[in-house]
């Protein structure tokens, strides 16, 4: 008989490996691609010159606005939360192909968003609206003490993790987790090709973000801080802003396909 340590990780790779955890971990990055599809779509009315709220609530409000919008949302928040689970089972037990502890570490912090991207779609389902602005949140925070230092801490991070992502994407490393075998060869050259385009754009979009975060902490001024959707529009408002722009569309939509196709074809 085992210790209850060896017990409670043979369980939890049981889990992890489950049928039932695996739909839901696939469904989840279906919802990750449905999301990204809808701030795509939403980030290209900006190139049109339309105002549209280019975030995440501004993504679940286009949702429920459709006739199937709140059952939507709920299949978007279990999705959400089947993924976090086996984001949290890997951080703790490790995968079939990766077990260190950076790989288990960024399992573990990525359930954890992908957690609360589960908690805000159903408080979005409960109010019917997005939170607080960025701008608001950031000033609450920067007047606290040690407040300013946070924000740019964050900032600095998100820099990072968009940094991070740019080099995935270029160097093609996102491929590294999909099950060779169920690939079609003609889908494999033109889905990873889409899949590093979409890298780079979230990259660059989550970099952005960190950046005016930074510049915020920096300057002592709250309204420096700005969500993905005032970032897109300080982005089109400089000169040749709409081209940059309409690429940072192509790289978003590229991602939501990548999604999609994760959700077909990682390995679990």
């Amino acid at each position: 008989m085992g210790t209850p340590v060896d017990t409670a990780e043979h369980a939890a790779r049981t889990a992890r490996d489950s049928r039932p955890i695996h739909v839901l971990a696939r469904v989840g990055l279906a919802s990750r691609g449905l999301v990204w599809l809808v701030l795509g779509l939403l980030a290209l009315s900006l190139v049109g010159g339309a105002d549209a709220q280019t975030d995440q609530g501004g993504a679940l409000k286009a949702l429920v606005d459709t006739p199937l919008g709140r059952p939507l949302l709920v299949v978007l928040a279990i999705g959400f939360a089947g993924y976090a689970t086996w984001l949290v089972l890997e951080g703790a037990v490790g995968s079939r192909y990766a077990d260190d502890a950076l790989h288990r570490a960024k399992s573990g912090l990525k359930g954890l968003v992908y957690a609360a991207l589960c908690v805000s779609t159903l408080q979005f389902l409960e109010r019917g609206e997005g939170g607080e602005s960025t701008t608001s949140r950031t000033a609450e925070v920067m007047s606290r003490t040690g407040g300013r230092t946070a924000v740019g801490v964050v900032g600095l991070v998100l820099l990072g993790i968009g940094g991070y992502m740019v080099v995935k994407g270029l160097r093609r490393k996102h491929a590294e987790g999909l099950e060779d075998y169920r690939v079609p060869d003609r889908l494999r050259r033109p889905a990873v090709l889409v899949g590093a385009v979409g890298y780079v754009g979230r990259g660059f979009t989550v970099g952005l973000v960190g950046a005016f975060l930074v510049r915020a902490a920096v300057l002592v001024d709250a309204q420096q801080a700005k969500g993905l959707d005032a970032a897109l529009q300080a982005v089109v408002e400089q000169p040749y802003g709409r081209v940059l722009l309409g690429l940072t569309v192509i790289g978003v939509l590229a991602y939501a396909l990548w999604s999609f196709f994760e959700a077909a074809f990682r390995d679990l």
